[in-house]
């Protein structure tokens, strides 16, 4: 197998851990050093020819994913500026990996958490965030016109004004959510020496600004790739429901760096089904939607750009919220997503608003949204199927 993993023997960067309150366990406060120093795997056959490849930063070794690095970050930081008082509540929106994140804060620093989903979210997925003590609170009807995010977002108001001084952290607008990742690339840098291209899935913004930003100041000519999905506004397209999970949106979050990427590629379910799953019979690694998007993308890349170029690629999670999803032939063959292998290269597009994209796709010519002269509204569209997804995990 073509693969091998390089670690550093210490911490690149390492959030201090602020002493946890009167009301956290010994045992949890400890839990924060269990975030960080996560591996890189090498990547290359199926998905690449022998002697080219990319490396795949393994967040998934974290105990939630990659958002435990936000999570704790967040937390520490608003504790510190005095938002979030001692013993007082954290309320958030979540279709997964943030709330693991923030239930992980809450039990280092002594924080009772509340999280705000709706009926997409796994079954597994919900009684794991219970049992980590986190409160789930679950959006019953799908906002009229904003679908289920909006309506998570108004449970959330509702909720704050309930907990007199309880915090949100709003992770789609919190600068603290791309500081979170500068220990992230400086690992990064640390493990592979020097960084040609950084492939990442776009959501909140927050991965995807944090490291690229640290990692351009190391390399000036470092190429940033952003990897949404299909039916998803963050790269000015029309919302639609989505049935992955874990990136993509319909708002335009602040934390988006737009004139950071040199490119964008659109993935749909489908492709990133198919490489997800080439990935766990050829590596022993893989991951859900976020995941399986990436790996399509730098794969490709591996195949075009010269066997020298040093390619990241970071992988938010591991498959086990996705064995009913991902990994489940029924789930798969009812919602059409086994049917063929993907396109051995992407579409190409001028301008991010030239069409409707329905398959992998690419643009070269990255734009804010807002600076358009008519952005896709996307609370406009018609979200209410219980499969609309975005990235609030």
């Amino acid at each position: 197998m073509n693969s091998q993993t390089r670690t550093i023997p210490e911490p690149a960067s390492r959030f201090p851990a602020e002493p946890a309150s009167h009301t956290s366990s010994p045992a949890a406060q400890g839990l924060a050093q269990l975030v960080g120093n996560t591996p890189v795997l090498r990547v290359s056959e199926p998905l690449a020819p022998a002697g080219h490849g990319f490396w795949a930063k393994l967040e998934g070794f974290n105990p939630g994913g990659i958002k435990d690095r936000p999570g704790l970050h967040m937390v520490e930081r608003a504790r510190a500026r005095g938002e979030l008082r001692p013993g007082n509540r954290i309320i958030e929106s979540t279709s997964g990996t943030l709330g693991l994140g923030l239930a992980l804060a809450g039990l280092t620093y002594g924080h009772p958490v509340t999280l705000v989903t709706d009926p997409g979210l796994e079954q597994s997925m919900t009684r794991l965030l219970a049992a980590y003590g986190a409160q789930v609170d679950i959006a019953s009807t799908p906002h009229p016109t904003g679908g289920w995010q909006q309506a998570r977002r108004d449970r959330v108001a509702q909720l704050l004004a309930q907990h007199p001084g309880s915090w949100c952290p709003d992770q789609y607008n919190n600068p603290d959510n791309t500081t979170a990742y500068t220990p992230l690339a400086l690992e990064l840098a640390s493990q592979l020496g020097h960084v040609d291209i950084l492939v990442c899935s776009v959501g909140t913004g927050g991965h995807s600004s944090g490291v690229s930003r640290v990692l351009r100041q190391l390399y000036p000519e470092l190429r940033v790739i952003g990897v949404d999905t299909i039916g998803s506004t963050i790269f000015v397209q029309p919302a639609r429901a989505r049935l992955m999970r874990g990136l993509g949106s319909s708002i335009y979050p602040r934390n988006v760096a737009y004139r950071t990427f040199s490119e964008v590629h659109w993935v749909a379910p489908a492709e990133a089904v198919w490489a997800c799953r080439q990935l766990a019979a050829s590596h022993y690694a893989t991951g859900g939607w976020s995941v399986g998007a990436v790996a399509l993308v730098a794969g490709w890349l591996a195949r075009t750009e010269p066997a020298a170029t040093r390619i990241a690629a970071i992988f938010p999670d591991g498959p086990q919220r996705y064995l009913g999803t991902v990994y489940d032939d029924d789930y798969c063959s009812t919602h059409g997503l086994l049917d063929s292998p993907p396109a051995t290269e992407p579409e190409v597009v001028g301008r991010l608003d030239e069409k409707e994209v329905t398959r992998w796709t690419r643009c070269a010519d990255v734009v804010d949204p807002l600076t358009l002269a008519r952005p896709v509204q996307a609370a406009g569209a018609e979200l209410t199927s219980e499969n609309e997804e975005e990235a609030n995990r």
